[in-house]
């Protein structure tokens, strides 16, 4: 392993990781997060139904969300808890307008079709932020639209999408809106009443740097009990979900209970680091390190800068003969930094994500890197080929 950034130096020194995850998630976690998974929970035991109360009061109160929503945790991946929003808040004769422009607006109305759910695409290119005038445009014109599904930051670009005029026009046509927060909740701000909306999604192994396992709904209240019976499946019912918690305090089915207790401690840690503002101005510091070092180099990023969110950048690959993706990939894993393939139609780019438990330093630790491993494949120029990107 060349000596360009020690990680396994500093892994030593600090007692963490080997490497870095330079991903949209799962991502590099604190020590802390690690050691609570140590224990074994009872999921029917008080201390357990304690720590779960405790999470969801939590995540309520970084939503601003107040006595009027409430936070429904759900097993799985992030993925798990869209569609149990989609299939509890939508309602079998519901019709929802999907804003997509990227993989996760196209997830969405997969899954909104896979459950027979009636839905109209709004499609913009990966490389723009959503139009807000074409969502005006279809609410005006189509009375039969209930609900309007956006993703604030869509990772399939790095593009973040702008949500306060998104809520702002579906409120003003009397429709509900669901946000997909995968890649935003706990770095980016959300205040849901102030949006307003009805409900919003995150995962555990995002912005707050939990781990795998779980996900959460914060929901309007008032909208969640007039969702009593829309749910398409027994085990993604997010109304069924509160009920049973709101009588017992447990979890309908088995929990991922160390994935909670992680969690809990990273809720902590979010809190201490100075909650969403703390976390979002360490994540942008991180995003500018890199995007300053990247071009330093000679790379290019994707996105025009006032459309990048400071979650994840996509930079385009060089034209140099002598690169290849997999290479550069499998080398820079090589020094402890591990990144993100391309996800788009429009041009060949390789994504670097910026947050998690991760610092400026570390950032810096990857432009060394990634300048050692392009002097090891012979790699002169880092521009790219000339393509018709938002960036150029």
């Amino acid at each position: 392993m060349a000596a360009d950034y020690n990680v396994l130096e500093r892994a030593g020194r600090t007692g963490e990781n080997h490497e870095f995850l330079l991903t949209p998630g799962p991502l590099t976690t604190s020590m802390a997060v690690k050691a609570a998974m140590m224990r074994d929970w009872g999921s029917w035991d008080q201390p357990f139904m304690d720590l779960t109360a405790e999470i969801c009061g939590s995540l309520v109160a970084l939503a601003g969300g107040g006595s009027e929503f409430v936070c429904v945790p759900m097993q799985g991946s992030g993925t798990f808890v869209v569609e149990a929003m989609l299939g509890t808040m939508v309602p079998p004769d519901g019709h929802c307008a999907v804003l997509v422009n990227g993989a996760y607006g196209d997830r969405i109305v997969k899954i909104l079709t896979t459950m027979g759910r009636r839905c109209s695409v709004l499609e913009t290119v990966e490389t723009e932020a959503c139009d807000v005038a074409a969502l005006e445009r279809a609410l005006a014109e189509d009375e039969s639209i209930t609900h309007v599904a956006a993703v604030h930051c869509e990772t399939t670009s790095g593009v973040l999408n702008p949500l306060a005029e998104i809520a702002g026009v579906t409120a003003r046509h009397g429709r509900a809106l669901l946000v997909d927060a995968m890649s935003s909740f706990a770095a980016l701000p959300i205040d849901v009443r102030a949006l307003p909306c009805d409900g919003v999604v995150s995962s555990a192994n995002k912005c707050l740097q939990g781990v795998p396992g779980m996900g959460f709904a914060i929901l309007r209240k008032s909208a969640l009990e007039a969702a009593a019976g829309n749910a398409h499946s027994l085990s993604l019912d997010l109304y069924d979900q509160w009920i049973y918690m709101a009588k017992s305090g447990r979890w309908r089915f088995t929990p991922p209970t160390h994935s909670t207790a992680a969690l809990a401690t990273a809720i902590r840690e979010h809190a201490a680091e100075g909650g969403v503002v703390g976390r979002g101005d360490r994540y942008a510091r991180n995003h500018r390190v890199l995007v300053d070092g990247m071009r330093a180099i000679g790379f290019e990023t994707l996105l025009a800068d006032d459309i990048q969110s400071p979650i994840i950048t996509s930079f385009l690959e060089p034209a140099d003969p002598g690169f290849s993706f997999r290479k550069f990939y499998d080398l820079l894993a090589q020094r402890g930094f591990v990144i993100y393939p391309g996800k788009l139609t429009a041009a060949p780019t390789f994504r670097v994500g910026t947050i998690g438990a991760i610092e400026p330093e570390d950032i810096e630790g990857l432009l060394r890197a990634v300048r050692a491993v392009l002097d090891e494949m012979s790699v002169g120029d880092a521009a790219p080929r000339r393509t018709n990107t938002a960036a150029e």
